[in-house]
C-alpha cells in the first residue's frame, strides 16, 4: 500500500513514522510518501493561498498549486481522499475497504480550505474523523494512514486485529497481563482455568456488557444470538 500525502507541512508526519507504522515502511509493506505542495508554487515567496471571492475570512488554498502538485504523483489508479470535516465520518467498514486499494492520496487541507475547483476535478471521497475542526487536514491523513495501515497483511501479527473493538460491531471485551494480583485486585478466575470454550463465552458477555454500558447505540446494529440477548437481559439487570 502506498500513501501519496499533499501537505503544506510534511514535517508533521515524523511521529507517524514510529512503531508499528515505522517498522511496516522499513519492511516495504507500507510507503508513505511526502508532496510539499508548497514546492509547486509560482509566487517567489512560496505562496499557496489567497482571499475568498466574494469576500470573508481567512484565506483559501489555490486550485492550481494543489493541482500541480497532484500531477506530480506517479501512480493513474489511485485513489484520491480529501481529509474535510464536511465528509463522511470514517468508520472500521470503510477502514477495511480501504485497505484494499494499492494507492491513496491524502489531500491535506489548511486556513480556510481549498478552491472547489480542484476538489471537483481531482478527489473520489471526502472523509471527517469526526464532527469537529481542526486546523487542518494532516492529523485526520496520519489518524486514516494508522488505522488503515493496521489492516494491510503482514502489519500486525495474525489475529492482532480480528477480536478488537468494532471487528464485530460491538467493544473488545477488557484484557488482563502480569502480575496476576495488583493492588489487591486479581485477574478473572475464568482467564487463569485454561478452559478455552468458557474462556471464549466469558469474553464475548463482557464485549457485550462493555458495548453496553459505554456505546450502546451499536447493539442496534448486530445481529444477536439468543444466548447473548439472554446475557444483555442480565447485563441490564444489574
Amino acid at each position: 500500500m502506498r500513501f501519496d500525502i499533499l501537505t503544506l507541512f510534511p514535517e508533521m508526519f515524523e511521529p507517524i513514522k514510529q512503531s508499528i507504522i515505522g517498522k511496516a515502511e522499513e519492511k516495504k509493506l507500507i510507503e508513505i510518501n511526502l508532496i510539499n505542495i508548497r514546492d509547486f508554487s509560482k509566487n517567489k515567496h512560496k505562496k499557496v493561498d489567497d482571499t475568498p471571492y466574494g469576500g470573508g475570512a481567512g484565506m483559501i488554498m489555490q486550485a492550481d498549486v494543489v493541482y500541480d502538485a497532484y500531477k506530480s504523483i506517479k501512480g493513474k489508479n489511485a485513489k484520491v481522499i480529501y481529509l474535510t470535516p464536511q465528509g463522511k465520518v470514517l468508520n472500521q467498514k470503510k477502514v477495511e475497504e480501504l485497505s484494499k486499494e494499492e494507492q491513496i492520496v491524502l489531500l491535506c487541507g489548511h486556513y480556510e480550505g481549498i478552491d472547489q475547483r480542484v476538489i471537483d476535478k481531482i478527489v473520489d471521497e471526502e472523509i471527517s474523523i469526526g464532527d469537529y475542526v481542526l486546523t487542518g487536514g494532516e492529523i485526520p491523513a496520519m489518524v486514516l494512514i494508522d488505522t488503515v495501515s493496521r489492516y494491510i497483511d503482514g502489519v500486525l501479527s495474525e489475529g492482532s486485529t480480528s477480536e478488537e473493538s468494532f471487528s464485530h460491531g460491538i467493544l473488545e471485551y477488557p484484557q488482563y497481563t502480569r502480575p496476576e494480583v495488583f493492588e489487591n485486585e486479581k485477574v478473572p478466575e475464568i482467564l487463569l482455568s485454561g478452559h478455552h470454550e468458557n474462556i471464549n463465552k466469558w469474553r464475548r458477555n463482557q464485549a457485550l456488557k462493555n458495548t453496553y454500558l459505554k456505546r450502546p447505540e451499536l447493539l442496534k446494529n448486530i445481529k444477536l444470538s439468543e444466548e447473548d440477548r439472554k446475557n444483555l437481559e442480565k447485563i441490564k439487570k444489574m
